[in-house]
């Protein structure tokens, strides 16, 4: 099939094109298929290694790793904290040796992108790679790292925080500034609107809140001496795409037009690249639904053709289990197939913007531009991002946007086939189980890590990570000595904690 890079159409003269600013119809004026990744992540190090060996023979270009949230909160799988939790809706991960594990058999530089939800500890999730770069002796500038680190959003939408606000933001602008200097290939920071819009955000508050982030972020990195461009070209996008297929792809058209605007207006940035919104969308887990799972495959394909029509960078399509326990291997090679049969054989990989055009299309785009932009305004009255996170505003509005849609599901206003329509009995379906002796194999490797390792360089390495952390140094360097020297999340995250106290919930009035 031939058709025209411009779209469905071609574009009359002087009208906006592909790859031309405001970027609205693409940062791209050539079509062509996204990266494709699964999320996964469970057990132990080695169980995941091998579902990520299947997915890399299955033909996927990259993966996301889930982490168990006592390694998203710095606990080490033997804290009594974290029972009942290790490997449980990721993978257990408390020393470099389980990077090595996790990797082993992967070759680093044939790997387009390995992401990760490191957010609060994402510091330790780039210095782990460096650490395995080094030890493999490959320059970390030859493979891909994609680091969310978005620590903001975590008091917002997902609760994974540790430090307040401000040292938060601090520890991720060390690994923005660490890596723009050092390896600026890598994605230093994912934006994320992802768990806003899981949360019970809308559309316009998912990317207007990411993009109140990202200011506080990207004048976090001005103040370390850094350039706008260099800086801004590095950065991601991650997004959620849901089950309402025109509003999404108007979503992602507005995104890239106004965040071309922010940067050239806000922030003066020159290189057209900074100027060009990357999308890393990931299908809505929150569209899921336990009653009639298999109507989660429909579900699936529909979101993952809106990030095809508005022209994603990267994405990933959850499973159809998803919304009863973590994905079997069969269903998340089935959401891998999903991809790749949109790409290969559906044809929309072949244009840009095939939507462009479109009134109802062109419209929502416009409304969500002004609705986005409307919100950006109010929170910069506000005070910016950190303030309204310290104040508890971003949250109440959430909380408010989820229990309107939630009433609108239980009134049957909003269709939920299988849920409030077209109800059925239970399907019996295959569900993964975690192994319950996972949580004290990982206990029992982490005990043997920390026999054989040399616990007087240990102790000396946290000690100058803690020295860093105090005289507000990029903790970076220091964190890499530590955790080549096999030091846990625990112990790392103990010492910044030390300095920098945790975060206590702020309600708002």
């Amino acid at each position: 099939m031939t058709v025209s890079p411009f779209g469905g159409n071609q574009a009359p003269n002087g009208a906006e094109r592909p790859g031309e600013y405001p970027y609205t119809r693409g940062i791209s004026a050539e079509p062509g298929p996204w990266i494709m990744g699964q999320y996964g992540g469970f057990g132990t190090p080695a169980e995941t290694n091998a579902r990520f060996r299947t997915l890399l023979e299955a033909g996927t270009t990259g993966f996301s790793v889930a982490l168990d949230l006592p390694t998203q909160m710095g606990l080490d799988s033997d804290d009594p904290l974290a029972q009942g939790e290790v490997g449980r809706v990721g993978v257990a991960l408390d020393s470099l040796a389980d990077v090595e594990t996790l990797m082993e058999g992967i070759p680093l530089e044939s790997i387009t992108q390995v992401r990760t939800t490191a957010n609060a500890i994402g510091y330790i999730w780039a210095a782990w790679f460096v650490a395995l770069a080094e030890k493999r002796g490959v320059d970390p500038s030859r493979f891909g790292i994609f680091i969310q680190n978005d620590v903001l959003k975590e008091f917002i939408a997902r609760g994974t925080q540790i430090f307040p606000p401000r040292p938060s933001l601090r520890l991720s602008t060390d690994v923005i500034e660490y890596t723009t200097r050092t390896v600026p290939r890598w994605v230093p920071l994912a934006i994320s609107g992802y768990h806003i819009r899981e949360s019970g955000g809308d559309a316009a508050q998912e990317i207007a809140i990411t993009f109140a982030n990202a200011i506080a972020y990207l004048e976090a990195a001005l103040e370390r001496g850094l350039a706008i461009d260099e800086v801004a070209p590095s950065l991601f996008a991650f997004v959620s795409v849901g089950i309402e297929l025109l509003e999404e792809v108007a979503k992602l058209r507005a995104a890239r037009r106004v965040w071309a605007r922010l940067l050239k207006e806000r922030f003066d940035a020159r290189d057209p690249r900074s100027l060009q919104l990357r999308i890393f969308a990931f299908t809505a887990g929150s569209s899921l639904t336990a009653q009639q799972p298999l109507n989660n495959v429909v579900r699936t394909a529909l979101e993952a053709l809106a990030g095809a029509l508005g022209g994603v960078q990267t994405m990933h399509v959850c499973a159809y289990d998803e919304a009863v326990g973590v994905p079997t291997a069969r269903a998340a090679t089935l959401a891998l197939r999903t991809q790749q049969i949109i790409a290969g054989e559906t044809g929309v990989a072949e244009t840009v913007d095939p939507l462009g055009g479109s009134y109802l299309v062109e419209t929502l785009t416009d409304e969500l531009d002004d609705r986005i932009t409307t919100l950006l305004k109010e929170i910069e009255q506000r005070g910016g991002a950190l303030a309204c996170i310290e104040s508890g505003w971003f949250q109440d509005e959430i909380a408010q946007s989820a229990y309107a849609h939630t009433l609108a599901v239980e009134s049957g206003e909003r269709v939920v086939i299988g849920v409030n329509r077209h109800r059925s009995d239970p399907e019996p379906i295959e569900v993964f189980r975690v192994d319950p002796a996972v949580e004290a194999a990982q206990a029992e490797s982490l005990r043997t890590v920390r026999e054989r390792r040399d616990g007087a360089a240990v102790a000396q390495a946290l000690e100058r990570l803690g020295e860093a952390a105090g005289a507000g140094e990029n903790v970076l360097p220091a964190c890499i000595e530590a955790v080549k020297a096999y030091a846990t999340v625990g112990e790392i995250v103990g010492v910044i904690r030390a300095v920098h106290g945790a975060w206590r919930e702020t309600v708002a009035r």
